[in-house]
């Protein structure tokens, strides 16, 4: 026994309608806010994950350099025999200069510890 009644019919269309109509303005809602953000965030200067891999990359080869260069230094040294190898022990051995306090400083502007 299936009823007649359009009111029940009506109120059903309504309320698909409703939510119909609450998940686009959710979806608009979520779009909105996910642009503000990108907006925040953007305007922070942050580096992108890509950039950030090269110069990582870059930093890994800088250093690999750097360790073949001083065994080479050493390599030489050593053929050079004691002479030239006790300047570079004193070296090695002479306590390190504080490095200067980094000074953050506004984007564009001069660093004034440089």
């Amino acid at each position: 026994m299936q009823s007649d009644n359009r009111i029940f019919d009506d109120f059903v269309k309504v309320i698909n309608g409703a939510a119909g109509t609450f998940a686009g303005m959710a979806r608009e809602g979520e779009a909105a806010a996910r642009e503000r953000f990108k907006g925040f965030v953007g305007g922070m200067d942050f580096v992108a994950r890509d950039e950030f891999e090269a110069v990582k990359a870059m930093a890994a080869a800088a250093r690999d350099e750097n360790e073949v260069l001083k065994a080479r230094i050493e390599a030489l040294e050593a053929k050079l025999g004691g002479a030239a190898a006790a300047p570079a022990a004193k070296a090695a051995k002479a306590p390190k200069a504080a490095a200067p306090k980094k000074v953050r400083t506004k984007k564009g502007d001069a660093d004034p510890a440089l």
